[in-house]
């Protein structure tokens, strides 16, 4: 078995009387998706928050590459190669595509910004931004301004800007959110591209692009993890149905 890149042990934020999320313990080895699933409230994107660093940890470590991280801030874990998106689009609407990634890639190599105007022509920040468009299949948006992008090429630009940074974990929150059929297919069709070569941890409400993409799901109902195992065998697990999927849902 590799060794995890992310080792989650006994993770728990409170909020007032809310427990968020209640002695979370997870790990994530070198390409490998982990899903994390659960009803609204469960406390996934509180789980993702912890994991980026905009949230900290009340109790419980966060290790990720042997290196206990769980006081570093979102900056530094950046740095060392984690890369978040949300569940609401995040991007410089007035801003080309390849301007917000060739920001992000600015700011991953610890360049000052000096604003935004020399990043879209430093060929150290604009290659790799025109690189990581045509991974996504936005290649032919580079030039547009983001804001004109439809809603699912601006969900694969949060894709792309995070794959600018150079990441070794990808924690995607919702990224199918707010999609159509087809834009679904489309996302689903992206990440399996990338699963391999990134560890990703997704959280996702499409249970068809879960069981699709996933090695191993995690369930959370009121802040803890009630089941972790293979697609099939939490398909199956009688306490994840009763739960949370259902059987309609299976």
């Amino acid at each position: 078995m590799a060794k995890a890149l992310l080792e989650i042990e006994g993770l728990t934020k409170r909020f007032g009387g809310l427990t968020a999320t209640n002695d979370v313990s997870l790990s994530v080895e070198p390409g490998e998706l982990l899903a994390v699933i659960g009803p609204n409230g469960a406390g996934k994107t509180t789980l993702i928050a912890e994991l980026s660093g905009e949230l900290r940890p009340d109790a419980g470590t966060i290790r990720f590459a042997g290196t206990d991280i769980s006081r570093l801030g979102p900056a530094r874990r950046a740095m060392l190669g984690i890369a978040r998106s949300f569940q609401i689009t995040s991007i410089f609407r007035e801003f080309t595509a390849l301007d917000n990634i060739a920001l992000a890639a600015q700011a991953r190599s610890g360049h000052s910004f000096r604003f935004w105007k020399p990043a879209r022509h430093d060929p150290r920040l604009r290659e790799p931004g025109l690189a990581a468009l045509a991974e996504v299949g936005l290649e032919r948006r580079a030039g547009l301004p983001a804001g004109a992008l439809s809603h699912g090429e601006k969900r694969a630009l949060e894709i792309a800007i995070a794959l600018a940074t150079r990441p070794r974990l990808l924690l995607l929150d919702e990224p199918m959110a707010g999609m159509g059929p087809a834009e679904s297919a489309g996302m689903i069709a992206l990440l399996a591209r990338l699963k391999d070569r990134f560890a990703i941890v997704l959280v996702e409400h499409d249970m068809d692009a879960v069981f699709a993409l996933a090695d191993r799901i995690s369930v959370m109902v009121y802040g803890r993890v009630i089941a972790t195992g293979a697609p099939d065998a939490i398909r199956a697990d009688p306490e994840v149905r009763r739960a949370y999927l259902g059987e309609d849902d299976l």
